[in-house]
């Protein structure tokens, strides 16, 4: 029985997942409103905006991956009820992600075209992929200061407060598109370009909200925040300790992602565009998906942090059918009708009509996707990131192989390319369900 055991109702899991659910799809709007006006530009700048925009997001995994071992830091510390000791983690969390953007970005000159040159066959894709890394490598100085502010609130279970940032972050990239790309309001018309410099300009205002938010509508001196405290609280250290294996974690699960993408490139222009308009449609449910894996590790963290160790499966399997009830009504309209979906991101009928076998192939892998992916942030927010790591390095280990042999080897349809996503839920679930059931983790100190 104490593996069924709930603390929480559906209703409050609901009322920390729903904010949660809608900033991760107003975030995703602006990828989405990105590859919509490149849609109506060109094939090419929609192929080269895919390959960007997943470059960019592998580096900017980095910071994500750091935000999500400081999140769970907080949830425990919020869980214990030490909340002067939150303020310290996001500070030194902060400066931290601050260099590491530094970094990042002088390096990215260097490396950027030297990469891209090296893994993409078109010239064409390749100038249009440049013009938009240029431009959008500015935004990591933002994101990765943003990203702080959504761990603290997932982390202290005020997720409200992301969804009026989404709200706001999201009308921006609409109105900085609209401008930049076609040359609105005596502005030139950038094409990809623009679209890099809206995402970029969006992140930036998506910050200045958190800021005057967070001074004027949160009690800065419950948390710590009234004083930097860097020498106060978690060191850095104690800090990386937990979130070194997130980073790495996301990095490594990300450059996968991109390694899809060059390998599908090598299959021709349509395929690569293909695959971005599916990623895109992908992303809707993907978010609903994360939504509740997010919560649910936030849960067990400040469950275990609370001493309450014993609802944590129950909570696992809360999360898992919440997902479900959410999910499955979403893929069946995609099932159903496809072409509606896809008329989003392209206004041409034969691109619509080559992407919808690989909608359906998509559609299918989410079977097992939900209940993986919740699995594996459950292993997260048990606070054994590190073990959370490994279990994804051979999945990910078992991932690539495939891709090499199914793209490089067998040069499968690009809808066949999709049933990668079955291979990499599949045993993600299978590990991540084994070590939920069977692994020490109720007694892991952070």
């Amino acid at each position: 029985m104490a593996n069924n055991q709930v603390k929480f109702s559906y209703k409050q899991i609901w009322v920390i997942a729903y904010p949660i659910l809608i900033s991760l799809v107003m975030e995703q709007l602006i990828g989405m409103t990105d590859t919509a006006f490149m849609g109506r530009v060109g094939e090419v700048e929609l192929g080269a905006a895919a390959i960007a925009g997943v470059y960019y997001m592998t580096f900017y995994m980095i910071a994500f991956g750091f935000s999500l071992g400081a999140q769970i830091l907080m949830g425990r510390r919020n869980g214990e009820g030490n909340y002067t000791r939150i303020g310290p983690i996001f500070y030194k969390g902060t400066f931290f992600l601050l260099g590491v953007a530094l970094v990042l970005f002088g390096c990215s000159y260097y490396i950027s075209p030297f990469l891209l040159d090296r893994f993409i066959d078109s010239p064409h894709v390749y100038e249009a992929a440049m013009s938009y890394i240029h431009w959008r490598v500015y935004g990591f100085f933002f994101s990765f200061v943003a990203v702080m502010f959504r761990a603290f609130f997932v982390g202290t279970t005020q997720t409200k407060t992301l969804t009026l940032n989404s709200v706001v972050m999201v009308l921006s990239n609409v109105v900085f598109n609209y401008i930049l790309v076609f040359g609105k309001l005596g502005f030139p018309a950038m094409g990809i370009a623009g679209a890099a410099i809206g995402s970029s300009l969006s992140e930036l205002v998506s910050v200045i909200f958190f800021i005057v938010y967070t001074r004027c509508h949160i009690d800065i001196k419950k948390y710590g925040l009234n004083r930097f405290g860097l020498h106060a609280g978690d060191s850095l250290r104690h800090i990386l300790n937990t979130s070194v294996w997130t980073m790495i974690q996301n990095f490594v699960s990300m450059s996968t992602w991109f390694l899809f993408f060059i390998a599908v490139e090598h299959l021709g222009e349509r395929s690569l565009a293909i695959t971005n308009i599916i990623r895109n449609v992908s992303a809707l449910p993907f978010m609903i998906v994360i939504a509740f894996a997010s919560t649910c590790s936030t849960l067990i963290s400040n469950l275990i942090g609370a001493g309450d160790s014993r609802y944590v499966r129950g909570t696992l399997r809360q999360c898992i059918r919440m997902a479900y009830l959410f999910e499955l009504p979403l893929i069946l309209f995609f099932v159903f009708f496809p072409t509606a979906i896809l008329r989003i991101y392209t206004d041409m009928p034969d691109l619509i009509a080559a992407s919808i076998p690989s909608l359906f192939v998509l559609c299918s892998a989410y079977l097992f996707i939900i209940p993986g992916n919740i699995c594996f942030q459950a292993v997260s927010g048990t606070g054994n990131t590190r073990m959370a790591f490994l279990l994804e390095l051979v999945t990910l280990l078992i991932y690539v192989a495939y891709v090499v042999v199914m793209i490089f080897y067998l040069k499968v349809d690009v809808a066949l390319c999709w049933t990668t996503e079955h291979i990499y839920a599949i045993g993600i679930l299978l590990f991540s369900g084994a070590y939920i059931k069977w692994g020490n983790w109720k007694d892991k100190k952070i």
